[in-house]
């Protein structure tokens, strides 16, 4: 019996232990879920202030939008009447511009960035031949960007109309190391000759830079150029500009000629070409992609011997290229001349061909490696044959005028042939392999 009650006491004692043991664990269990449970809150606590916080800044956000959205909606408005305003000073400025009776014979567009000391020569010398014709070539100033000299400058004039173009748009190059420059020239000259002859419906525009001078029969030129442009289809624009016009070059201020190099410069053209040209227009190095011979489509361009404009601008987005060489030498035409009493009908298409052939076929040949040296002893007009492009740059360098090519053409290029004046009064005709040919020589 006492055996019995010994061994059921250390059962209990047992049992106690094991008793102690689960309590001693259940109190630790406890003690790391309350320490848990604790931060959870703690951290339930923390984010239910972050959150709170969150809102907050999200409800101030929201207030910062909407008094935003009202500032842009009161931008908005108040651009749409500044637009309005500026068209119907626009249109009062053209109306004041224009002869309602008359026609004008073509708009004139000065192109101008942020030179307005140059501008400002520019558009003297237009206005000093322009305004005994203002109803036939109303001027305008078309301004790329914000540059406020520019704008002041050309506002202060009230024989001419104003224009604007903004484009904060992103330029992409497409090759690196390409300027800007050019892709913003690019556009501008699109938005302008757009907003002439779409907006203003003008049926022809010139177009100057602010960078040039013109001659006293510039618009008496270009007048009856227009009326060789509605007659002759083949003749894509008309220029004011010789690119080998230099005082050594050139004699006969009378003298005018086709050509499939474009000269740019002082240039007009019709509507029905910017028809064509506008919705692919490039996005940049106009000038060049005019050059090209898919634009062409056969067609030529007319040039005079002795150029209407002269282009001062030693500093610009070409950075003074050929200026000193090329430009700097060029010869205005100073002698008044009155176009319109003129017959121009040998420049018609059909009738071009056999004078240019007639004047190259009276040029005596010279020949050989030496020719330009020969030609210095010939009396009259010479003619000179070259084999390539490099054999006709060789001559060029030679004589000093302008080496380069553009698609295949020799600046100023008539069907292969340049023509410049040598000594004075002679001319001398570099003939390429095929002109004679191409000529019917």
């Amino acid at each position: 019996m006492a055996n019995f009650f010994c061994d059921f006491r250390f059962l209990l004692l047992i049992a106690a232990v094991a008793f102690i043991y689960i309590q001693i664990r259940l109190f630790a269990t406890q003690s790391q879920y309350a320490d848990r449970l604790a931060e959870a809150v703690e951290s339930e606590n923390h984010c239910t202030s972050q959150m709170r916080l969150l809102i907050d800044q999200i409800s101030m956000q929201q207030g910062q939008i909407v008094t935003l959205e009202d500032e842009r909606k009161r931008n908005f408005e108040e651009r749409l009447q500044l637009k309005a305003l500026i068209q119907d000073l626009e249109r009062k400025g053209l109306q004041q511009l224009t002869d309602k009776t008359q026609e004008p014979v073509a708009a004139v567009v000065i192109m101008a960035c942020n030179r307005a000391d140059y501008l400002e020569r520019t558009i003297k010398s237009v206005l000093k031949y322009q305004t005994t014709v203002a109803s036939k070539y109303p001027v305008f100033v078309s301004q790329d960007g914000s540059n406020p000299e520019v704008k002041n400058k050309a506002l202060s004039y009230d024989q001419l109309a104003y224009m604007q173009h903004l484009d904060y748009a992103e330029v992409e190059t497409e090759r690196p190391g390409e300027l800007i420059a050019y892709y913003k020239i690019a556009r501008h000259y699109k938005w302008a000759l757009d907003q002439l002859f779409y907006k203003h419906n003008f049926s022809r525009v010139i177009i100057l830079e602010d960078d040039m001078e013109i001659a006293p029969d510039f618009f008496s030129y270009f007048e009856a150029a227009a009326i060789l442009l509605d007659k002759d289809k083949t003749i894509m624009a008309v220029s004011s500009w010789n690119d080998n016009g230099q005082k050594q070059f050139v004699h006969d201020s009378y003298v005018l000629y086709r050509s499939d190099f474009f000269p740019g410069l002082g240039w007009m053209l019709t509507k029905s070409i910017w028809d064509e040209l506008s919705p692919k227009w490039p996005k940049a190095y106009w000038d060049d992609w005019l050059r090209l011979k898919d634009n062409h489509k056969g067609r030529q361009f007319i040039r005079p011997e002795v150029c209407r404009t002269y282009n001062f601008g030693e500093h610009g987005s070409s950075m003074g290229q050929f200026f000193k060489q090329y430009l700097e030498p060029i010869k205005l035409n100073d002698v008044q001349i009155d176009w319109m009493s003129m017959d121009l009908s040998y420049l018609m298409e059909d009738k071009y061909v056999k004078y240019f052939a007639d004047l190259i076929r009276k040029a005596k040949p010279v020949y050989g490696n030496d020719a330009v040296m020969k030609a210095y002893n010939v009396v009259g007009d010479v003619r000179i044959e070259y084999r390539d492009q490099s054999d006709f740059e060789r001559i060029a360098r030679q004589f000093g005028i302008f080496e380069e090519w553009k698609d295949g053409i020799p600046r100023t290029a008539y069907k292969g042939v340049v023509v410049f004046r040598h000594q004075t009064q002679r001319r001398v005709f570099l003939i390429a392999p095929n002109s004679l040919e191409r000529l019917g020589i």
